[in-house]
């Protein structure tokens, strides 16, 4: 750090990644992060920096880090936004009683006399798993289950 970026000392790093919409500091790379600090010394000055309040530096920080990830930024947006819809999809037909397949070699394990909250939990670990097994017919007409 040089004399002319000072001010740097005023910044509160885990606020700017808060209002980024970031997890971690690792997401904004150093060259980046250094970029965004000389322009903003060039613009605005080193005297004038270290006068404002610390939370109006952020601001600051911030708008020219969004400038200088434009691209990381609208990625990570778009990689948010595939997972959503990803669970969404995969979650919907339970939400409105849409149609599960239920083979009843599933349930032959299951206690009926049992605890409920135990039979509410395998019942669970059950249906919201991801199936990866390719043996199962995963045609809509299965005549060996029963629909609800």
């Amino acid at each position: 750090m040089s004399d002319k970026d000072i001010w740097t000392i005023k910044l509160d790093w885990l606020n700017i990644v808060n209002l980024l919409g970031l997890e971690t500091m690792e997401e904004i790379p150093e060259f980046k992060r250094e970029k965004a600090i000389k322009k903003i010394t060039k613009t605005y000055g080193t005297e004038t920096l270290l006068d404002l309040k610390p939370s109006k530096l952020d601001k600051i920080v911030v708008d020219e880090l969004r400038e200088v990830m434009k691209k990381e930024l609208i990625q990570k947006a778009k990689t948010e936004e595939k997972m959503e819809r990803e669970m969404q999809e995969r979650f919907t037909p339970f939400k409105n009683g849409g149609i599960i397949n239920i083979d009843p070699r599933d349930l032959k394990d299951l206690d009926m006399n049992g605890d409920p909250s135990d039979i509410l939990k395998k019942l669970a670990k059950k249906f919201f798993r991801q199936d990866d097994d390719d043996d199962r017919d995963t045609s809509e007409d299965n005549s060996t289950g029963y629909y609800i």
